[in-house]
């Protein structure tokens, strides 16, 4: 009786030890995990903050080229190729090459903005502009020899001398390009982005008005379409300039300097390792159109793989306003040296990014059958772009995340080696293998369209390994450096 009764006082004494450690350390749990949730909402409005009026600017800017492509179609077919043709090979050509070469920017910019050094700011934006300017002289002969070069990749004679044409009344976008796009990554280190948003939502008003204007009612045609697009890109820099030159954007603007031509030979390199990496992302798929218009009976393939890629088109500005902001975050994070908040705006942003693709991809598969027919009236083009459209639902999930990973890149600093990582992935493998599948095992369209998806998964893959592994402190002691080498000092907290 006696030892029961000390088993049972036992029992007692050691449930009341028990209890409370249990209580604590479900305590303790808990508020790991509300600690965590609170961290990661506060992450994500920081993120939205800057993806929503990113995706709002990319969205405008879009829209007009694609306003601009609609008005022509009601001018005639002509005017129709001249203008898309122009559009996606030529202005596409320039666009992929001045946003990566101005992409440098963003680490640099952002990582000197989070290190407190804001006079900097300026100076990189005009180092940007003389390097841009001079690259824009050096595409200038791709605009004036455009009609054979576009015959050379399966244009007729008819629409490559239509697009020539008007690729040479639209070297004033070439030259707003190389002055717009500096300006964009000076503002978005800044977290500066609503006036961005606001200022092309005002040019795609007065461009929707004036496009209908002159192309329809002046009857001005071509001209009037170049008139209109060439004037709407040079009011978005003209306004966004404006806004720099009277503010000063809170000390980041001083005025022009002298130091916009020192150490341009350290910014050419990462301008150059930018345009490559984004080059390289950029023209990807559009090497797919070019692809299948080589196929047997190309014309029902190339309309299916067009309306596609299309939608994939208005899908990745989403993708682009998280690319902006996640590499505004983490360039800024690792400028201020907060490694561990950059990674943590790393995982916040990719969870986010998928999650939207995910509803996105849902969206693609359940309406397959019927978004084509927004886009055509023939049943043909309908059925086969319905058959593509579990292709397309892949892209648009694989680009939810893909894109965020280059914006980590960017970032980072890691261009050199996002570059070498795409010429493998996508050149090397996913082509070629585009290639063999679609015409030696004659898949066709979907064969080349699968081969290269195989491409941006082994990309995506690879970037997730490298992000996974990286040591973010070694990267903000680097951001450090970096900033010190091109505009002064900073001591690390984190």
């Amino acid at each position: 009786m006696h030892s029961d009764s000390v088993k049972e006082q036992g029992g007692e004494a050691m449930g009341s030890v028990e209890t409370p450690l249990l209580i604590h350390s479900a305590s303790e749990e808990e508020e790991k995990n509300v600690g965590f949730f609170r961290r990661f909402g506060g992450e994500s409005r920081k993120l939205w903050k800057l993806a929503g009026p990113a995706i709002f600017t990319a969205i405008c800017q879009y829209s007009l080229g694609a306003l601009t492509q609609t008005f022509a179609g009601l001018v005639g077919e002509v005017e129709l190729a001249a203008v898309s043709v122009e559009n996606s090979v030529i202005a596409g050509l320039a666009f992929g090459v001045m946003l990566g070469m101005g992409s440098a920017l963003e680490t640099l910019c952002g990582q000197a903005f989070g290190a407190g050094e804001i006079r900097m700011l300026g100076v990189y934006m005009q180092r940007s502009w003389v390097i841009l300017l001079t690259t824009a002289c050096i595409l200038v002969p791709v605009y004036v020899f455009s009609p054979p070069i576009l015959e050379v990749i399966g244009e007729t004679t008819q629409i490559s001398e239509a697009a020539g044409q008007f690729a040479i009344w639209m070297l004033p976008q070439l030259f707003a390009y190389a002055m717009n796009f500096p300006i964009q990554k000076f503002l978005q280190a800044q977290r500066k982005v609503m006036v961005m948003a606001w200022v092309s939502a005002v040019v795609l008003v007065l461009h929707a008005l004036f496009s209908w204007l002159v192309i329809l009612k002046l009857d001005w045609g071509l001209v009037g379409a170049a008139i209109t697009l060439n004037t709407s890109w040079w009011l978005i820099v003209i306004g966004q300039l404006l806004y720099i030159f009277i503010t000063k954007s809170d000390g980041a603007w001083s005025g022009f300097s002298w130091l916009a031509f020192a150490d341009l030979w350290g910014f050419v390199k990462l301008s150059l390792a930018s345009a490559v990496m984004l080059c390289l992302e950029f023209w990807y798929l559009m090497i797919l159109v070019v692809i299948t218009g080589r196929l047997a009976n190309p014309l029902i393939p190339v309309d299916a793989i067009s309306i596609c890629m299309n939608i994939n088109g208005w899908d990745a500005m989403i993708a682009l306003g998280f690319n902006a902001a996640i590499s505004v975050r983490v360039s800024n994070e690792l400028g201020a040296g907060h490694a561990r908040t950059a990674k943590f705006s790393v995982l916040v942003v990719s969870i986010t990014s998928v999650s939207i693709g995910v509803v996105c991809m849902a969206i693609v598969l359940a309406t397959r059958d019927y978004f084509p027919y927004l886009f055509t009236t023939s049943v043909d083009v309908a059925t086969e772009t319905t058959k593509l459209a579990l292709l397309l639902g892949i892209t648009v999930l694989l680009n939810s995340l893909q894109p965020v990973l280059s914006g980590v890149a960017v970032g980072a600093g890691w261009q050199s080696l996002v570059a070498y990582i795409n010429i493998g992935c996508y050149y090397i493998i996913g082509l070629p293998a585009g290639i063999i599948l679609g015409f030696t095992f004659d898949f066709g369209a979907m064969g080349i369209w699968s081969g290269m998806i195989g491409g941006i998964c082994l990309q995506t893959i690879i970037l997730v390994v490298v992000t996974k592994f990286t040591n973010w402190r070694k990267e903000a002691n680097e951001a450090e450096s970096r900033v010190k080498r091109w505009g002064g000092g900073v001591s690390h907290p984190d």
